[in-house]
C-alpha cells in the first residue's frame, strides 16, 4: 500500500518550527486512535521513541514521560519529555504539550477525519518545536521532517498489524 504524504514546515521566530504531516489511509479512526491511545507501548510502533510510559491519567487528560533517541551525524542525540495530553475521542484529536523535557517548547496534535470514499481515515499530525540553547535547529529541522513521514507510516502499519 504505498501513501502519499503531505508535508508542511514554517520557520517561526526563535528558531522555532512548525510541522504539519497528513496521510491519507483505508484504515478505521478506530484501529488509528486505538494505536495512538496505547501509551505504554507507543515504542514498540513508533521508530526513535524508546520508551512511553504514562505517569497519570485523569479521565481524558493523560501524563506521559517519552525518552525519543536520534542519530544526528553519527552521535546518538536523545530527548526527553513529560507531555499532558488531552483525548477527545469525539473529534478524533489527541492534542500535547509539554509540561518539562530537553525542548523549550514542543506541543502539537494527532487528528483524525473519516474520509467518504472508502472509510478510511485522514491522519494529520501537527507539531511545534523549539529546541533548547545549543541545540541546532537546522539539524533537527531535517529530522523532524522525516521522522513526521515515519511516525504516520509506523501508525498505520501497526493499525494494520493489529487488524
Amino acid at each position: 500500500m504505498h501513501q502519499t504524504i503531505e508535508q508542511t514546515m514554517e520557520r517561526l521566530p526563535n528558531g522555532t518550527r512548525r510541522l504539519a504531516a497528513l496521510l491519507r489511509t483505508p484504515i478505521s479512526i478506530d484501529s488509528i486512535w486505538n494505536i495512538l491511545t496505547d501509551y505504554d507501548n507507543l515504542s514498540n510502533h513508533i521508530p526513535n521513541l524508546v520508551s512511553s510510559k504514562v505517569i497519570s491519567r485523569d479521565a481524558n487528560r493523560v501524563h506521559l514521560a517519552q525518552v525519543g533517541a536520534q542519530k544526528l551525524m553519527g552521535l546518538r542525540f536523545s530527548a526527553q519529555v513529560q507531555l499532558e495530553l488531552i483525548e477527545n475521542r469525539d473529534l478524533g484529536v489527541l492534542s500535547f504539550h509539554l509540561i518539562k523535557g530537553d525542548f523549550r517548547r514542543f506541543e502539537g496534535l494527532w487528528k483524525m477525519k473519516q474520509l467518504k470514499e472508502n472509510n478510511g481515515t485522514c491522519l494529520l499530525y501537527e507539531l511545534t518545536v523549539q529546541g533548547c540553547l545549543g541545540m541546532p535547529v537546522a539539524l533537527i529541522e531535517q529530522r523532524l521532517r522525516g521522522d513526521l513521514k515515519t511516525n504516520l507510516l509506523a501508525v498505520e502499519q501497526a493499525a494494520l498489524k493489529r487488524k
